[in-house]
This record gives structure tokens, C-alpha cells and sequence, in this order.
């Protein structure tokens, strides 16, 4: 609409002009009535040009139009018969053309009407964005007050595709509407698989080290007796397997990401639960307690959850003992107040398990941490792994 109503005040404007040079020529023919005035003569020789125009005249000028605004004159130099010769026309524009304080007035006037428009077009412009731009900001501030993991009726309620019509915005509310209602089903699926799997995984661990307790009370030969000990072992790292992706898939833990507990006994348990792997090896565990004040802090504590914190202590002390070679140690343990370190010699020879290379990755030293690197997130703790030639040391801090 601005395009065409600039384009209707161009051609007035060329309308107007023409009239307004017909009707100023026309009034100075009047006013001279009844002798009439001619604004356009032509001229052949030099001598009866009017006298302001003689001197250029002699210049030899080339064919074309010439204006000399001072003497309101506007000449037209044109071949005569002869090539060597020029004809000129002179149009004197005195009267005709509009005095320079009506030119500005003329382009003052102009100015307001362009500015006018142009106000006006960036007026329409920011409302008509701000109209096209209003449904998917609303549909924006509803997505970002949903909370995925407690949707409720409302939710669902607030991002129906129907409430935004059958347009671009409309066909995005029923794309996150399709979505949402995905995630909700799988978030419900996953609640109930891990309830359900709290239960059926751990009552045949339970049954199976009942069962254990019962072999160790007979009387077993010693292949009997190491048999039922690895069992034994087996079952109790699969009971930790089991008890670490719970822990993961788990969302709310009743409030026990807040609890306060000792570091040392999590830590002990973990060195006695995974000391078998040690046998048959030369290695010495070293637990060393730095940076603690005995009288007043006898252990360090941490916030968060308990059984987190055992499986990440858990596989590290796993992780160290089983890349552990027979007589490369010692395997230190140190604890701080804040932090945990576990560090062993890195193994060199044709033998080596793993490569400094590997364990620079938590997922290259052992899958299980991968899980710790997790679980430190979901607590707020830190976890790192260094490794050189001569060591890997795996810090946990909090």
C-alpha cells in the first residue's frame, strides 16, 4: 500500500509540474496582452543572439542544450544548412520556472511526505512483526515453564496444537505436542522399568547369596570352597552392577543426594571387596590420610548420595587392582579433606594391560568410569583421570 501511494504522489508530481510550466507561461502571455511575448526564437548569426549569450556563442559551442540559470535562458545549439555552421534556439524561462525560496519550499514539503511514509512503513512494520512473532514467543515462554519430568494434564493442556490455528506456529505446537507426549512415555516407561527392576533383579541376588551362606555352613572340599567363592564374588559384583544403573536410572532418591556421610569406611569396604583381586599378586595398598586435622575432623565427610559415592570408590579401587601386575605397586590411597586419589604404576612390557594413551579417557580405564564420571555429575562432584608413563592416578573430588 505504501509502494503504491508513493508511486500515485510521483505522478502527481509530474502532473503537477507540467501544468504549473503551462499556466506561468500562459499568465505571462496575459500580462503582456495584447502584445504577446515569445519565449522561444531562434537565432542563425551570432550578432542578433541577445547580447549575454554572445561571447559563448563565439566559443564555437557543441550541438546540444545549454542552461544559464543567471540569465534565466535555456539555449539549443543546432546545425544550420551549412556543417560549419550552428542555428540557436533560446527559451527564456524568466517567469516560468519557480523562484529558489519556492524550490526549497517545494522540497521541504517533499521531505515531510517521504519522512511521513517512511515513519509510517517502519510503524506497520515493527506492529506486523510484532503480531507475526507474538504466537511463537508465547508458544516459547510455555515450552520453557514445562517441566519434563512431572508433566501434568495442564502441560499438555498449554502446547495443543488448536490453541495456535492451522499455520506455521500451529504446525511447531503440534510438533512439540507429539514430542512431549514421547518423552512422557518413555519417562513413564522408565519409572516403571526401574521400579520394577529394583525388585525382580535384586530378590534372585538375595536368593543366590542366601544360597551361598547355606554351601558355606557344609562341609566343602577346598576345590568345593573356592568354587563357592567365586561364586560368591561374582554375585556380589553383579549385586554392585545392578545397584550402580539403578542408581543411574533412579531420578529421585527421597533427599539422599543431600546426606552427610564418612569417606573412610565407603573406602575400607571397597579395599576388602576387592582385595581378591589381588591374589597372587606382590602389591602393597597404602591408605594415607593428608591434610586432615586428627583431633578435631577424625574423618573427612561428604554431601550427597552414599551409595554413589561407594560405587565410584568401588570401581576405582577395582580398576587399580585389576591393572595392577604382580609386583608393580605400591597402590596408594590418599584422602584428603575434600578429595580422593587412587594411584597405581602404569604398566610397561609386552604384557600391559592398558596404555597411558587409554587411561587418559575414563572410557579407555575400564567401563566402569564412565558410570563414575556420571554419578560425580549427578552429586556435583569432580572426577579426573591423569595418566603418564609411570602412573594413573584417578582423583575424586567434592
Amino acid at each position: 500500500m505504501l509502494s503504491v501511494a508513493w508511486g500515485f504522489a510521483f505522478f502527481a508530481a509530474i502532473r503537477l509540474s507540467e501544468d504549473r510550466v503551462l499556466v506561468h507561461q500562459l499568465q505571462r502571455a496575459a500580462e503582456n496582452y495584447p502584445s504577446l511575448m515569445m519565449n522561444l526564437r531562434g537565432y542563425e548569426e551570432i550578432d542578433s543572439l541577445p547580447e549575454s549569450l554572445r561571447e559563448w556563442a563565439q566559443t564555437n559551442p557543441d550541438e546540444g542544450i545549454y542552461e544559464f540559470k543567471a540569465e534565466e535562458l535555456h539555449v539549443a545549439v543546432v546545425p544550420a544548412g551549412d556543417e560549419q555552421r550552428h542555428a540557436y534556439v533560446v527559451f527564456d524561462v524568466a517567469g516560468i520556472e519557480a523562484a529558489s525560496a519556492e524550490d526549497w519550499w517545494w522540497l521541504l514539503v517533499i521531505t515531510g511526505v517521504v519522512g511521513t511514509l517512511g515513519v509510517l512503513g517502519f510503524g506497520l512494520g515493527v506492529i506486523v512483526m510484532r503480531r507475526a512473532v507474538a504466537p511463537v514467543a508465547q508458544l516459547a515462554k510455555v515450552v520453557a515453564d514445562i517441566d519434563v519430568e512431572h508433566l501434568s494434564a495442564e502441560d499438555h493442556k498449554s502446547i495443543q496444537s488448536s490453541r495456535y490455528g492451522d499455520d506455521e506456529v500451529g504446525a511447531l505446537a503440534w510438533t512439540i505436542e507429539k514430542t512431549l507426549e514421547r518423552i512422557s512415555a518413555f519417562v513413564e516407561r522408565e519409572r516403571y522399568f526401574t521400579s520394577s527392576a529394583s525388585h525382580e533383579l535384586r530378590t534372585p541376588i538375595t536368593v543366590i547369596t542366601g544360597a551361598i551362606e547355606l554351601l558355606e555352613q557344609s562341609d566343602l572340599s577346598a576345590a568345593d570352597v573356592k568354587a563357592v567363592d567365586r561364586v560368591r564374588r561374582a554375585t556380589l559384583d553383579m549385586k554392585t552392577t545392578i545397584e550402580m544403573f539403578l542408581c543411574l536410572a533412579r531420578e529421585t532418591d527421597d533427599g539422599l543426594y543431600d546426606e552427610q556421610f564418612l569417606v573412610m569406611p565407603l573406602v575400607s569396604r571397597a579395599i576388602d571387596q576387592q582385595r581378591y583381586l589381588l591374589n597372587g599378586k606382590c602389591v602393597d595398598v597404602v591408605i594415607d590420610l593428608i591434610d586432615v586435622e586428627i583431633d578435631d575432623l577424625p574423618n573427612p565427610k561428604v554431601c550427597g548420595h552414599p551409595q554413589a559415592f561407594s560405587i565410584a570408590v568401588n570401581n576405582l579401587v577395582r580398576n587399580a587392582f585389576e591393572h595392577t601386575l604382580d609386583g608393580q605397586g605400591p597402590i596408594t590411597i590418599r584422602i584428603n579433606e575434600r578429595e580422593l586419589f587412587v594411584t597405581n604404576q602404569a604398566c610397561n612390557g609386552t604384557d600391559e594391560r592398558y596404555t597411558p594413551a587409554e587411561a587418559s579417557s575414563p572410557i579407555g580405564y575400564g567401563l566402569g568410569l564412565g558410570i563414575v564420571q556420571r554419578l560425580c555429575e549427578r552429586n556435583g562432584w569432580s572426577f579426573s583421570l591423569q595418566a603418564d608413563e609411570a602412573r594413573v592416578v584417578a582423583r575424586l573430588s567434592w
